[in-house]
């Protein structure tokens, strides 16, 4: 059963999806990211992976009326990246990695597919409108500067960069997100000492009833200070 299967589309939850382009380099995984501009558009100032909704020019004439969520996310992810970065990406070079759905308390509450893929071949050329730079970055330089308090992330972004840092290399991570099912994080919010605490499935605090002190399984960040802190049980 694929993940597409198990979350169908609603209106509830527009779609969107992200790319984690990656390559080698001489000191192992690097990832493109791209920085948003500091005074408009969504995640002002962010440093993100390419991105976006889903737009009308993502379906296609022939397709069915109940086409698979994931189908028009992978379009939309080509297209993004296109546009964003002038890359060229196939559908079927992408892997499906995790699905975010925010939590009930955010503005706009896209659920977004993110994928990883090998970088492919030719310059960033970046879209002013969306972009005002973009970096090839080692996922645990990028965590470090955002703990350092000069490379602004949201907790997506931080956790994808999270995983990547545990691989050596493209081939690696690639192989360990085709190895397991997609991750699934349907986002809730709680508090500690520190501030906002951001807690998904496998956290004790997740259930209706649970609360972050409760004594189980942790799958949580916490994201009232800096640097931020991850912690996920098997």
């Amino acid at each position: 059963m694929t993940a597409a299967t198990r979350l169908p589309a609603d209106a509830e939850h527009p779609v969107a999806a992200t790319v984690v382009l990656m390559r080698d380099g001489v000191d192992g995984v690097e990832v493109l990211m791209l920085e948003r501009p500091h005074h408009r558009g969504s995640f002002a100032g962010a440093w993100v992976f390419p991105g976006g909704g889903v737009d009308d020019e993502d379906r296609r004439e022939d397709d069915p009326a109940d086409v698979a969520e994931e189908s028009l996310a992978r379009r939309s992810a080509v297209r993004e990246v296109r546009e964003e970065t002038g890359l060229e990406l196939a559908t079927d070079a992408l892997v499906t990695a995790a699905c975010w759905t925010p939590p009930a308390e955010a503005p706009r509450r896209f659920r977004t597919w993110f994928y990883w893929a090998v970088a492919p071949a030719g310059d960033v050329v970046i879209s002013p409108e969306e972009v005002v730079d973009h970096v090839w970055i080692r996922p645990s330089r990028a965590l470090e500067r955002h703990g350092a308090g000069d490379f602004m992330l949201v907790p997506p972004t931080w956790v994808t960069l999270y995983d990547l840092a545990q691989h050596a290399s493209v081939e690696a991570a690639l192989a360990a997100v085709r190895a397991v099912e997609t991750q699934i994080f349907k986002t809730r919010i709680g508090s500690n000492e520190q501030g906002m605490v951001l807690y998904w499935q496998g956290d004790v605090a997740h259930a209706e009833d649970g609360s972050l002190e409760s004594v189980g399984g942790r799958h949580r960040l916490e994201v009232g200070a800096l640097p931020w802190v991850y912690t996920r049980s098997d």
